[in-house]
């Protein structure tokens, strides 16, 4: 067993998952109006540090995505990636820089941070970081995906996964279909697979060791605004379906996002894809807002209950964590 595969097995064995609290910026503050709370560093610094210390991190967090700005954070003299470190999860750094316009295609994006990421990779490990996560975005319409956004942002995540296996880091690998359109499941399950199918022919181009990679992809849903209406079942089938026809064997496991979906809904998918799975892979969750938004709107009406706080984040990570080993109910939801 090589020490990437180790490092891998750790973040997403036993029921445990993946907090992304890699949100830029730019993002926070949209979640801090939210909730009429004003996004300054030492708000967003005090209520990822309520998440970082809950209890429920050393039995349900396997991994932390931290963005630049937290990972270079202290909270009371200690350095974040420590604090993760002493509830035995790992920390992790996002490192693309986001995305701009596909040239050619005005309606597609590209994921940006290869130039200088290999520098970037070292400073990172030295602060702690020992995975890290890149994030391509594909949009369903008549004629997207293209296969010049399929192949390019494909392209970018493996040489991205190349040089942090380089730098004795773990890759998520994350290539978003989003649920955003009108599309039935169905069409979500061929775009899907493609970009799928395409992101592990470069990253095997490319000499990524696949056992020493988590792949991070949406579940298979219909669109937002399509009029289709699917079961937990049905979406477990289609999603192990196109998981099962695009992932090498050698891949130890797979972290969803949660791509808009609800708390209740991201969990009971979660659980449905377990109760079902029959292959070899791990299958767990790396979830932003759909573990961390009851718990904001609570902190929001009290900046000061911690305890109130890491109350909710319990719940909702100790459901992932029975999500993720498919012994979750809305009975147990509900106690």
């Amino acid at each position: 067993m090589s020490e990437l595969n180790t490092i891998a097995l750790k973040i997403i064995s036993s029921g445990k998952g993946i907090l992304a609290a890699d949100e830029s910026t730019g993002t926070m503050k949209k979640r801090l109006d939210g909730v009429n709370v004003e996004s300054t560093e030492e708000n967003r610094l005090k209520f990822r540090n309520i998440l970082f210390t809950s209890e429920s991190m050393k039995s349900c967090i396997g991994g932390v995505i931290l963005y630049d700005e937290t990972i270079k954070q202290n909270f009371n003299s200690k350095s974040i990636p420590s604090i993760i470190l002493e509830k035995e999860s790992v920390p992790g750094i996002k490192v693309d820089t986001g995305v701009k316009t596909l040239a050619n295609s005005k309606d597609e994006k590209i994921t940006e941070g290869l130039d200088g990421l290999r520098e970037r990779l070292k400073i990172y490990y030295n602060l702690g970081a020992r995975f890290a996560k890149w994030r391509g975005v594909y949009i369903i319409s008549d004629n997207c995906p293209s296969k010049n956004a399929i192949s390019t942002n494909a392209h970018a995540l493996a040489r991205y996964s190349a040089l942090v296996q380089e730098s004795g880091m773990v890759p998520i690998v994350e290539p978003e279909v989003l649920m955003d359109g009108n599309h039935s499941a169905e069409t979500c399950l061929k775009k899907t697979s493609e970009v799928i199918k395409k992101c592990y022919e470069e990253l095997i181009l490319q000499k990524v060791e696949l056992t020493g990679t988590i792949l991070k992809p949406n579940m298979i849903l219909p669109g937002s605004k399509s009029n289709q209406k699917i079961s937990s079942e049905e979406v477990a089938e289609l999603t192990l379906k196109c998981l099962t026809e695009s992932v090498p064997s050698e891949v130890p496991g797979i972290a969803f996002l949660s791509g808009g979906q609800n708390e209740i809904d991201a969990t009971k998918n979660l659980d449905t894809i377990n109760k079902k799975n029959k292959t070899n892979f791990l299958m767990t969750f790396s979830y932003g807002r759909a573990l961390q938004q009851s718990a904001l709107k609570h902190w929001s009406k009290n900046l000061d209950d911690i305890e109130g706080t890491q109350k909710v984040f319990n719940h909702r990570a100790n459901m992932c964590s029975l999500a993720a080993k498919g012994k979750w109910s809305e009975q147990i939801e509900k106690n």
